[in-house]
């Protein structure tokens, strides 16, 4: 113990001089508490001992430094250290312990059923009466704890909104016989959050938190070809999933005929498979797989590579396609003048042709007997002459004089055939 120096500390480790046993019952990694110097690698045996007593013990609540005890003979050193350390695990193990492990962060698909484990194991000393909480830890430290679930005097409370709390329970059917664990129903993102499991029991209490990152699978991706699958051109492979939570990664592999040639490029975040040169080694049936935390998805699609067509053939047969439209344009146009034109023509006929009404003329006066013959010299008038009847003498000698009298008809003009003549 020359090495050991009164009133200095040691502190905690694993030394390759002494190496701890390993056994089935620790919960916690087993606590050397002797240092030894590099000066003293024989009196290693002498304290192996010590750290299996510590060992044994199973010291899990204690401090990172204790005071060294400085003694010339080891087995009293041993015995020392070995009622300290009866002393500190005794000290440390009384009141409620929780007993469940496992991961601090748990990530779970939408639509899953998720049971969050909390078990613990009273102290015999822990007389008061149970006490069990599940709430949701607040981000912000100045806000509270949003209480979910309970159970207290034997009965079970809900607490909190209903659309986070439906479907909570303890998934053991009596929460009181060391089970408290939390059971969700029906996973949603709402349900991502911070938990808290306290179990207390007067005068133990112990709590733990487990962190759920609910997560949505990646839906069915969409596989396509973009570009022209000509040899000597560019061609891109596509594939994109509408749904997903991210991070979401993009993995494209060829079905049979090998590998993916190392000349195209493949980027995992956008799912873009580029072909800069392509050629017959790049033709198959490729896969686009499609994975994050919670689920993966995949889809196919083919990928054939076209010979390219005759430049010169291109050339010809668009000058020849370019002339056969301009002769096609010329032919309507000439077409559309000529139909023009003879439409023009046949309406100058059809006016020509067309019988032209005369003005009606001005109705004649009652004309006097001396002009009553003048006047049967205007022409489009008819006139009647009325005959002369000679009557012979009357009783009383007197001669009468035939008088000859015009009278005039008024004349009807017709429409269509003008006027009467």
């Amino acid at each position: 113990m020359s090495d050991v120096h009164s009133g200095s500390f040691c502190k905690e480790g694993v030394f390759s001089h002494i190496v701890p046993p390993q056994t089935g019952t620790l919960r916690t990694p087993c606590h050397v508490l002797i240092y030894f110097s590099s000066r003293a690698p024989q009196r290693a045996m002498y304290f192996r001992s010590i750290a299996v007593c510590a060992c044994l013990f199973n010291v899990a609540m204690v401090q990172n430094v204790y005071p060294c005890i400085p003694s010339p003979r080891p087995w009293s050193s041993m015995i020392g250290i070995c009622a300290i350390t009866v002393f500190l695990n005794a000290a440390g193990s009384m009141g409620m312990q929780l007993t469940s492990t496992g991961p601090q962060t748990v990530q779970r698909a939408q639509g899953e059923r998720m049971t969050l484990v909390c078990t613990y194991t009273p102290d015999p000393s822990d007389t008061g009466e149970l006490d069990i909480e599940w709430s949701v830890v607040s981000p912000d430290t100045t806000q509270k704890d949003q209480l979910l679930l309970s159970y207290a005097g034997g009965n079970k409370y809900v607490h909190g909104n209903p659309g986070l709390t439906k479907g909570l329970d303890f998934a053991a059917g009596d929460p009181s016989l060391g089970d408290a664990s939390l059971s969700i129903a029906f996973l949603s993102p709402a349900h991502s959050a911070i938990y808290q499991c306290k179990v207390k029991k007067s005068p133990g209490v112990d709590m733990q938190k487990v962190s759920l990152v609910v997560m949505v699978r990646p839906s069915v991706p969409k596989c396509w070809v973009e570009g022209e699958a000509a040899v000597g051109e560019t061609v891109s492979l596509h594939c994109k999933s509408s749904e997903g939570s991210s991070p979401l990664n993009y993995a494209w592999k060829r079905e049979g005929g090998g590998p993916i040639p190392p000349s195209a490029t493949q980027n995992r975040v956008t799912g873009e498979l580029l072909i800069s040169n392509h050629s017959q080694s790049f033709v198959g049936i490729y896969m686009c797989e499609v994975t994050n935390a919670v689920g993966d998805e995949r889809c196919r699609v083919k990928l054939t590579a076209n010979k390219p067509p005759n430049r010169a053939g291109v050339i010809v047969g668009t000058v020849v396609g370019c002339l056969l439209l301009i002769i096609i344009l010329a032919i309507l146009i000439w077409l559309l003048i000529y139909k023009c034109d003879a439409r023009f023509t046949r309406y100058e006929k059809e006016v020509s042709n067309d019988i032209r009404e005369d003005v009606p003329a001005p109705e004649s006066r009652p004309h006097s007997r001396g002009s009553s013959r003048g006047a049967s010299l205007h022409p489009g008038v008819a006139y009647s002459q009325v005959g002369m009847q000679q009557t012979g003498h009357s009783d009383r000698g007197h001669t009468h004089i035939p008088s000859s009298s015009t009278g005039y008809t008024p004349v009807k003009y017709d429409s269509r055939y003008g006027f009467a003549v």
